[in-house]
């Protein structure tokens, strides 16, 4: 654990109570001269004491706010090192289906269950695709959870990129699923190797035997996680798209690739027997040691918050 500082210059913020401490020395010194003059008893020094370690107080606190201090936690993480998983997402059109306006769309909820899978496969290295008629990468695996959680918010969306074809019924076609044996998504020391894809089985005819063949060669098992229901449409400005309508084949294309690749298929309600199916396939084997930064916790808003303690010592003296 540790602790750095976005902005160091903003703890200069501090310095600017040496302003109202030489006024007060002002202040305290011509009152002096004037209670001697006057023949009084000098006030007595102590009462000084609460204004001044306040008033300094409050300063050093909201310097330290404005230097923006961060606490960073790092942990170490047992990391598979003969493990590796690829989590695919299908972005095609038909993924904006949504049970409603405004609900939420099957990408959304897809964009949830990976990272419920992310959490549930802690401790190996995961990488995330998009699946349309090609399968892009868009991370290879990695132990760092952070890293996947950002790449899954901000690069992975409907028809980013687009699929190459236009002219298909459906954009989505798994016989792309082939390129994850073929481009090499995992790295050569991978013996275990996972491909996980969330999808909703709209898709082109499969040629599921051939995908299964180049898979299992390349030693590649597979999870299939259906997002899918009959009364799911896509809508534009609240109205549903008359040229789509849900096509209840896709869960017998996607049993017959799990049959063809050695795999199963869930829907989004089973995510966790999705995940335990996952753990199985990759079973056990050796780790190394890394260092995963898990946690930043500003503390700017919080010391900023403690420097009006002082202040409203201050403000509450009956003694001014």
């Amino acid at each position: 654990m540790h602790m750095t500082f976005l902005s160091p210059a903003g703890g200069l913020l501090a310095l600017g109570v040496l302003l109202p401490l030489l006024g007060l020395a002002a202040v305290t010194r011509r009152a002096m001269s004037v209670r001697r003059s006057l023949a009084l008893a000098p006030r007595p020094r102590r009462r000084l004491v609460l204004p001044v370690a306040a008033s300094v107080a409050a300063a050093g606190l909201l310097g330290l706010a404005a230097a923006q201090p961060v606490l960073a936690r790092t942990t170490t993480l047992d990391v598979r090192t003969d493990a590796e998983v690829f989590v695919a997402l299908d972005v095609s059109r038909s993924m904006l289906a949504s049970r409603g306006p405004g609900g939420a769309t099957r990408l959304a909820r897809a964009k949830v269950v990976a990272n419920e899978l992310r959490e549930e496969l802690a401790g190996v290295p995961v990488g995330l695709a998009s699946l349309t008629d090609r399968i892009l990468p868009h991370l290879f695996p990695s132990a760092d959870e952070d890293v996947f959680r950002t790449t899954l918010a901000r690069a992975i969306g409907i028809e980013q990129p687009p699929p190459r074809s236009t002219f298909s019924r459906n954009a989505t076609s798994f016989d792309s699923l082939a390129d994850v044996a073929t481009r090499r998504f995992f790295s050569p020391q991978a013996q275990q190797r996972l491909l996980v894809v969330l999808t909703d089985g709209e898709s082109e005819p499969v040629t599921a035997g051939r995908v299964g063949r180049l898979l299992r060669r390349a030693s590649v098992k597979t999870v299939f996680v259906q997002l899918w229901d009959p009364a799911e449409r896509v809508y534009t400005n609240g109205t549903a798209e008359p040229q789509y309508q849900p096509d209840p084949a896709g869960r017998t294309l996607l049993e017959a690739l799990a049959v063809s690749t050695g795999g199963a298929v869930y829907s989004e309600s089973e995510t966790t027997r999705a995940a335990g199916k996952s753990r199985d396939l990759l079973g056990g084997g050796p780790t190394r040691a890394e260092g995963v930064r898990e946690a930043r916790s500003g503390l700017a808003a919080y010391l900023a918050l403690a420097a009006l303690l002082p202040v409203g010592l201050l403000l509450a003296r009956t003694d001014r």
